[in-house]
C-alpha cells in the first residue's frame, strides 16, 4: 500500500511491505535542484581558491615587503611617462610616439637596479644600432630604384635578422646581450618596413629613440632613488640564507632518521621545512648567475670578488646533493633495526650538530664580512666526530655477531655454515645504516670545501679580523694590570 502527501514543498513516499513495517523513502531531487547544488559547490570551491590565493599573496607581502615597494615603483614610473599622453605640450614634443615610453617601462623595469640598468643599456644600444643600420639600408635601397628597393630591404632584413639570431645562441651573448639582440631584430624590422611607406623616416626614428630614452632614464632614476635593490646585496644575502638552510636541513635529516629513538619537540611543519631546505640550495644556481650578471655592486666596491660567491654556491650545492641522497635514505622502506640505530644515534647527532654549527658560523662570517675565531675549533670538532663515527662503525660487527650456541648432533661444517649464515643476515640488515654513515662522512668532506671557499673569499675581500682577536691582543695588558694590582695588594698587607 502506497501513501502520498505533501511535505515541505516536496513529496514523501511511504511503502508498506508485505508482513513488514512501514518504510519512508527519501524523495529524489529533480534536475534543477541537482544543478543548483553543483553550482553551489563550484562557487564555494572558487571562493576557497581565491581565499587561499589571497592568503599566499598576503604572506608574500609580509615576508618580502620590498616586492610590494617594487610594484609601487613600477606604477610610479608608468604614471610619470603617461604624462606625455595627458599633457599636450609633451605629447606634441614626442610626435605621438609616447606609447614607446610606456612599453619601455613595462619591459625594462626589473626588481634590482643592476637588472634594470642592464636591460636599459641593452634596449638603448639595440635600438640605436638597429635604427642607424635601418636608415643606412633605407638610403641604399632608395638609390637602387623602385624595382630593387623592396629587394634590398627584404634581403637586408633576412641577413641581419638571421645573423643576430645566430649570435643569440653564443653563450656569452645569450647571458648578457640576449635582450639587446632581440630589440635589434625588432627595431630593424619595424624601421625598415616602415621606411618603405613613410617619407619622414629620420623624424620617426628620432622620435622613437627619444621616447625610449625617456622610458629607460625614468626606470633607472626611480629604481636607484626610491628604495634601491642592489643585485650584489641580493647575491650575498642569498648565499648566507642558503648556508643556514643547508645547516637546518642537515640537522633535520639526521633527527628525522633517528626520530623513533629520540622524541622530537618540533612541529611537523617546521620539521618538513628543515628537511626541504637543501632544495633551495639546489635550485638557486640560475638566480645566482642572474644576479652575478646584472652589475652586482651597490654599497660594495667595484673590485669585490663576486665570482667567489658563485664558487661558494657551487660548493654548497655539492654538499646539498649528499643531503638529498640522505633524505632518500630516510624515506626508504629498507631500514636498519632500532637497536643498531641506537648504537650510532648519539655519534650521528653529535656529528650533525658540529657540522651544522660550521655552516652557521660560515653564514655569519659571510654576512658580517668578519673572520671567525671559532671556525677552526668547530671544524676540528666536526672531524673528531667523523673519527668517532668511524670507530662506532668498526665496533658494529662485535655488536651484531654474537657467539652461537652449540647445536647438538651438528657437525663442524654445519656449525660453520650456520655461523656464516647468521653473520650474513645481520650484515644485510646493517647496510642501510652503513650508507647513512658513509653519506655523513662525505658531507663532512664537502663542508670543508665550503670552508675553503669562504676562507678564499675572506682573503680576497679582505674581511675584518675577528672580534675575539682584539680581545686576545688586550689580554696581556689586562694580565699585567691584574698582576700589578695583586702586587699592590700584597705590599699593603705586608705593611699592615
Amino acid at each position: 500500500m502506497v501513501h502520498e502527501r505533501d511535505a515541505s514543498g516536496g513529496l514523501e513516499w511511504r511503502v508498506r511491505v508485505a508482513h513488514g513495517p512501514l518504510e519512508i523513502l527519501a524523495p529524489e531531487f529533480g534536475p534543477f535542484r541537482r544543478a543548483w547544488f553543483r553550482l553551489q559547490g563550484l562557487i564555494l570551491g572558487l571562493v576557497m581558491k581565491i581565499w587561499r590565493f589571497l592568503e599566499k599573496a598576503w604572506d608574500l607581502g609580509v615576508d618580502e615587503p620590498r616586492k610590494i615597494i617594487h610594484c609601487l615603483k613600477v606604477g610610479m614610473a608608468l604614471t610619470v611617462v603617461s604624462l606625455f599622453y595627458y599633457m599636450r605640450p609633451l605629447y606634441e614634443g614626442v610626435g605621438g610616439n609616447a606609447m614607446w615610453a610606456v612599453l619601455t617601462v613595462v619591459v625594462v623595469f626589473e626588481y634590482t637596479v643592476g637588472a634594470t640598468l642592464s636591460k636599459s643599456l641593452n634596449r638603448a644600444t639595440g635600438t640605436f644600432l638597429a635604427g642607424t643600420l635601418a636608415v643606412g639600408v633605407h638610403w641604399v635601397a632608395s638609390q637602387s630604384g623602385e624595382k630593387f628597393e623592396p629587394v634590398v630591404l627584404g634581403a637586408s632584413v633576412f641577413l641581419l635578422a638571421s645573423t643576430a639570431t645566430f649570435f643569440r645562441f653564443i653563450p656569452m651573448v645569450k647571458a648578457r646581450f640576449d635582450y639587446g639582440a632581440l630589440v635589434f631584430i625588432l627595431t630593424f624590422s619595424l624601421v625598415s618596413l616602415s621606411g618603405y611607406r613613410v617619407d619622414r623616416l629620420f623624424k620617426m626614428a628620432h622620435e622613437r629613440l627619444s621616447t625610449i630614452a625617456i622610458g629607460t632614464s625614468m626606470c633607472i632614476l626611480i629604481s636607484m632613488i626610491f628604495c634601491p635593490v642592489w643585485a650584489g646585496k641580493e647575491l650575498y644575502l642569498l648565499i648566507t640564507r642558503n648556508m643556514g638552510k643547508l645547516a637546518n636541513s642537515l640537522d633535520g635529516c639526521v633527527v628525522e632518521y633517528f626520530k623513533d629513538s629520540e622524541p622530537v619537540i618540533e612541529s611537523e611543519e617546521e620539521s618538513h621545512m628543515k628537511l626541504q631546505g637543501y632544495k633551495c640550495v639546489l635550485n638557486s644556481k640560475a638566480t645566482e648567475e642572474s644576479l652575478m650578471g646584472t652589475c652586482p655592486y651597490g654599497h660594495f666596491n667595484f673590485q669585490h670578488p663576486w665570482k667567489q660567491y658563485l664558487k661558494i654556491g657551487a660548493s654548497m650545492r655539492h654538499c646539498a646533493y649528499c643531503i638529498e641522497t640522505l633524505n632518500t635514505c630516510i624515506n626508504s622502506e629498507n631500514q636498519a633495526p632500532e637497536f643498531i640505530k641506537k648504537h650510532l644515534r648519539d655519534v650521528c647527532i653529535t656529528f650533525s650538530s658540529y657540522s651544522s654549527s660550521v655552516l652557521k658560523e660560515l653564514a655569519i662570517t659571510t654576512k658580517t664580512m668578519r673572520k671567525s675565531s671559532k671556525i677552526d675549533y668547530l671544524v676540528g670538532e666536526m672531524n673528531s666526530a667523523v673519527q668517532d663515527l668511524q670507530n662506532a662503525l668498526k665496533s658494529l660487527p662485535n655488536l651484531l655477531i654474537s657467539p652461537q650456541l652449540p647445536v647438538l648432533g651438528a657437525t663442524e661444517n654445519e656449525k660453520r655454515e650456520l655461523t656464516s649464515t647468521t653473520t650474513m643476515i645481520p650484515l644485510m640488515e646493517v647496510i642501510p645504516l652503513f650508507t647513512v654513515a658513509t653519506l655523513l662522512m662525505e658531507i663532512a668532506a664537502r663542508i670543508e670545501g665550503v670552508v675553503n671557499a669562504v676562507d678564499e673569499l675572506a682573503d680576497m675581500a679582505e674581511f675584518k679580523p675577528a672580534a675575539d682577536d682584539k680581545n686576545k691582543q688586550n689580554q696581556p695588558t689586562n694580565k699585567i694590570t691584574s698582576d700589578n694590582k695583586d702586587q699592590e695588594t700584597m705590599k699593603a698587607l705586608q705593611k699592615v
